[in-house]
C-alpha cells in the first residue's frame, strides 16, 4: 500500500521589510471526517487582513472572504497570506471587492503582497479574487507560490485593471510586478514574471496590450490525469474561448501547462468582458474535470 504524505506547508518569510503596515494572515482548512464538510480549522490574523468566518456550502465546501479593513493597500505596506487546504478538503476563497493599490508617497518603499498556498492530496482550492486596481503613482509587487499534492485541484485567476477609469486614470501607476510559480508533486509546472512600467514602456503599443486595458490569467489544474486528458480539455475550452473572443473588445487564448493543467489568458478593452468569460471557462472545466457545477461565490459586505 502506498502512503502519500501531505506536503509541508511553506513558512512565511521570516523577515519583512520595514513598511507602513506589516500584516500576516494564515488560514488552515481541514475536512471534518465525521460530517465530510470542510471547516476553517485554524487561523492567525493581523489587521488590516481579516477573515470573519468560513461559510458552509451545499456540496460540503467552505467559502471564505478575504477582507482588507483599511480599504486598500498603501504605499510601503507589506502583506503576507498563507493558505493550507488539508487532504480531501474543498475551499472557495474570494475577496469582498477589488484590491485598491494606492499611490506610493515619495521616498517610500513599494507595496508588496506575498501569498503561499498548499493544496494537499485530493483537495480543491478555488481562489477567485476581484481585480487589482493600481491607482496613479502606485508601485506594487506581488509574489504567489502554489504547491499541489497528488489529486489536488486548483482554480485560480488574477485580473489587472488599468486604474481608476472613471477618474480618467489609465496606466498612470508607476510599476506593477507580478510573479507566480506553481509546483505539482515537487515539480514546477508553471511560472510567470510580469513587470509593467507605463512611464518607461508604452503599454498601448501593438507589442504589448494594444487597444486593450485589462488582462487576466486563469490556471486550471488537477494533479493526476494523463496528458491526453488535458489535450481533450484544451480542445473543449478552446471552443469556449473562440465564442468569447471579439476583435477590438476581447481576445482569449489557452494552452496546456508542462503537466497537470491549463492556463487561460485574456486581453480585454473593458472589464465587463473579463469576469463573465472566466466564469464560463470555470463552469465548463469543472464539469469536465470534477463532474460538478461551478458556483460563483456570494459576496458579503
Amino acid at each position: 500500500m502506498e502512503i502519500v504524505k501531505e506536503p509541508e506547508r511553506p513558512a512565511l518569510p521570516a523577515k519583512v521589510p520595514s513598511s507602513r503596515v506589516r500584516a500576516r494572515i494564515a488560514l488552515d482548512f481541514r475536512r471534518d471526517p465525521s460530517s465530510g464538510h470542510t471547516v476553517l480549522a485554524a487561523s492567525s490574523q493581523a489587521p488590516p487582513l481579516r477573515v470573519v468566518r468560513a461559510f458552509p456550502l451545499e456540496d460540503g465546501s467552505a467559502l471564505a472572504h478575504l477582507h482588507n479593513v483599511s480599504g486598500g493597500l498603501l504605499g510601503g505596506d507589506c502583506l503576507a497570506l498563507s493558505v493550507g487546504v488539508g487532504a480531501g478538503a474543498s475551499v472557495q476563497l474570494t475577496t469582498t471587492g477589488a484590491t485598491r493599490i494606492y499611490r506610493s508617497p515619495a521616498n517610500s518603499s513599494q507595496t508588496t503582497q506575498e501569498t503561499e498556498i498548499t493544496v494537499a492530496q485530493d483537495a480543491l482550492l478555488e481562489y477567485v479574487p476581484d481585480p487589482l486596481i493600481p491607482y496613479a503613482g502606485a508601485c506594487f509587487s506581488q509574489r504567489t507560490t502554489i504547491h499541489l499534492a497528488h489529486g489536488a485541484g486548483l482554480y485560480w485567476w488574477e485580473i489587472l485593471a488599468p486604474g481608476r477609469e472613471a477618474r480618467g486614470e489609465v496606466f498612470e501607476y508607476e510599476r506593477v510586478e507580478m510573479r507566480s510559480e506553481l509546483t505539482a508533486l515537487g515539480r514546477r509546472i508553471g511560472a510567470e514574471r510580469v513587470r509593467l512600467e507605463p512611464r518607461r514602456r508604452e503599454l498601448g503599443s501593438l507589442a504589448r496590450l494594444g487597444a486593450c486595458r485589462y488582462w487576466a490569467t486563469f490556471y486550471i489544474c488537477r494533479v493526476g490525469p494523463e496528458f491526453g486528458v488535458w489535450l481533450a480539455a484544451e480542445h473543449r475550452l478552446r471552443e469556449v474561448t473562440r465564442e468569447l473572443t471579439h476583435p477590438g473588445r476581447a481576445r482569449w487564448g489557452i494552452s496546456t501547462l508542462a503537466a497537470h493543467g491549463l492556463v487561460v489568458r485574456c486581453l480585454a478593452r473593458h472589464g465587463r468582458d473579463v469576469l463573465p468569460g472566466l466564469h464560463a471557462l470555470w463552469s465548463v472545466s469543472k464539469l469536465l474535470l470534477f463532474g460538478r457545477e461551478a458556483v460563483p461565490p456570494r459576496k458579503v459586505n
